[in-house]
């Protein structure tokens, strides 16, 4: 494992922080805020964390690499399959 997930892991910090946030904009490794008032959150956004899953872990259920989006019979999906979820939690733990 990285250092700097490691270091990630240890600090309380999901994983997800490693990549920049689509919905609030939050730079890598800051965290997510709400965007109407800016109170920061504990917790990722769900895109966040979706797009963190694409970047770091194969698909079991679509077979598609890192980096690769998912999708369903060829149509495009908006965030990644379950299993690649876990996929990602289990390259991190």
């Amino acid at each position: 494992m990285p250092a700097e997930l490691r270091h990630q892991m240890r600090a309380g910090q999901h994983p997800a922080r490693s990549v920049p946030c689509p919905h609030c904009a939050a730079r890598a490794h800051r965290p997510c805020t709400v965007p109407s008032n800016g109170r920061v959150l504990t917790q990722p956004h769900p895109q966040r964390v979706s797009d963190w899953a694409q970047q770091t872990a194969c698909c079991p259920s679509c077979q598609v690499e890192p980096a690769t989006p998912c999708h369903d019979e060829g149509r495009p999906r908006t965030t990644v399959h379950a299993r690649r979820y876990q996929e990602a939690e289990e390259t991190a733990a």
